[in-house]
């Protein structure tokens, strides 16, 4: 008899409690993901307590709202956290008389708004979308890492708080101090819309009379000499003339300059070393001073300084 009558008890208290709203798989299933401000195209989950029909997965359209059933306004959402779309939707839901007392709750399921692009002199260019904010060693591993050839610096752009008319605000983050100086200053916070660019870095090219013509990465260019660029080209070839010559591009013309070297001082030690610049050519000419044009040298740079050595002879000037 007790038990009859606590079974009976129990079912009048559950006859007089509220349903909750029975939610999809797909809304069940969704990521609460970190609070960001919403932006067009994310996704996100509207739960209302005991309002199976208006409980679902509803998407940002472009103007920065979105719509639920039964509700008449499309209720706009860009740049506010899910807190203040919860707040937002229960105003609307008791404007218009839907319900009285609602409780709701937004998650976000998928952001769409917040892409972060790493592009350039990296090994795998990627576009992720910023779930949380991530620094830019992150991103930059997410990239798997920067290309040899990889300059001296990292832009940065971010969309300007003025809108699309201004142009994005560029940062620049030396690579020295963000990989060797592991400077936490310059590992930046990324929170979504940047462009991470990797220019690739400037190169030097030997050419003449050496073992191994070719174009090499200037990694620093405080750093970056004669002697140090023939070791990059393994050295000389017998009967190198005395003289080298270096071809710098300076001003906005576009010209080239000429600037003879004394190679032999500089290897006995009687000179002092030659700084190289980004894109400075050094030509060794051979012992009897025959020279390549400068045309023809850019030419070869251009299909190959490997072939250097054996045009040396022929075009001079």
């Amino acid at each position: 008899m007790k038990t009859l009558f606590g079974i009976l008890l129990l079912a009048c208290g559950l006859w007089g409690q509220p349903r909750m709203a029975a939610v999809d798989p797909s809304v069940s299933n969704a990521a609460n993901l970190p609070a960001q401000k919403i932006g067009a195209n994310d996704l996100l989950v509207v739960a209302v307590y005991d309002s199976p029909e208006l409980t679902r997965t509803v998407r940002v359209g472009p103007d920065g709202s979105i719509r639920l059933p039964m509700v008449k306004q499309r209720i706009a959402v860009l740049g506010l956290l899910p807190v203040d779309v919860e707040t937002a939707v229960s105003q609307v839901l008791k404007d218009e008389q839907l319900i009285v007392d609602p409780f709701v709750t937004v998650t976000v399921a998928e952001y769409h708004s917040r892409p972060i692009s790493v592009m350039g002199s990296v090994r795998k260019p990627v576009t992720f979308q910023a779930e949380a904010p991530v620094t830019l060693l992150n991103a930059l591993a997410r990239a798997e890492g920067l290309n040899p050839d990889a300059g001296q610096e990292i832009l940065i752009s971010r969309p300007s708080p003025g809108g699309s008319a201004e142009p994005p605000l560029v940062q620049r983050i030396p690579v020295k101090s963000l990989i060797d100086g592991a400077d936490p200053a310059v590992n930046v916070m990324l929170s979504g819309g940047e462009e991470v660019r990797v220019p690739e870095g400037g190169r030097i090219y030997v050419v003449g009379n050496v073992k191994k013509p070719g174009a090499f990465p200037v990694l620093d260019t405080s750093e970056t000499t004669v002697l140090k660029a023939l070791a990059l080209s393994e050295g000389l070839l017998p009967y190198t003339n005395k003289m080298a010559f270096i071809y710098r591009t300076e001003g906005g013309a576009g010209g080239k300059n000429e600037i003879p070297v004394e190679l032999r001082k500089i290897m006995d030690r009687k000179a002092p070393d030659v700084a190289l610049m980004p894109n400075d050519i050094l030509y060794v000419t051979d012992n009897k001073g025959r020279r390549l044009s400068l045309t023809a040298l850019e030419k070869v740079i251009i299909f190959g300084a490997g072939i250097t050595s054996a045009l040396v002879y022929a075009g001079v000037r």
